[in-house]
């Protein structure tokens, strides 16, 4: 029983002989009980760290359809390499240099949009958007796909696929020691 004692103290020698008052004692047992009570609580219906999520919706594997064909002026191929630096470059693999950017304002996304907007420039019509394709490597870790996938959303890129890397592709990391 935890209690707090309010009494006035020693015996004083000398002086007036004051009536002996009673001390007033206040129980705290019902206090630290609250106290226990409210932490128990707490503990167990606070969320400590809550999960970072994306939905991703994949496609079936198992059905099989024929592809249809994109111009290569269309896409811009994204190699996710280490040290959180990026790869990316128009057309086919291997015709042109990949240019090597960080993730961000001033890198991808500033590469995102002004691609955009030369291939809806070159590209009238409805279908005229830019298809970009994300290509993670072995030693990209999963925050940069996540980054890749956030600078979709944000720039508003309407067609994107993850696939997986091709050994030309693997080579031009090589090159620019990304991998």
């Amino acid at each position: 029983m935890a209690e707090l004692d309010t009494s006035g103290g020693g015996k004083h020698k000398g002086g007036k002989v004051r009536s002996k008052k009673a001390s007033t004692r206040v129980d705290l047992t019902a206090m630290v009980d609250l106290a226990f009570l409210l932490i128990t609580f707490f503990m167990l219906t606070t969320t400590l760290n809550k999960p970072k999520a994306m939905n991703l919706a994949m496609p079936d594997n198992s059905i099989k359809t024929s592809q249809l064909p994109v111009p290569e002026s269309r896409t811009m191929t994204i190699l996710l390499g280490s040290h959180n630096k990026v790869a990316w470059f128009m057309g086919e693999p291997g015709k042109t240099a990949p240019t090597v950017d960080s993730y961000g304002p001033n890198g991808l996304r500033k590469a995102l949009i002004e691609n955009g907007k030369a291939v809806a420039a070159s590209h009238p019509g409805p279908d005229g958007y830019m298809i970009v394709v994300i290509k993670p490597s072995e030693s990209s870790t999963y925050e940069n796909l996540v980054s890749a996938l956030d600078e979709m959303s944000i720039t508003a890129i309407k067609s994107y696929a993850i696939v997986k890397i091709l050994p030309v592709e693997l080579d031009a990391l090589k090159s620019q020691n990304l991998l």
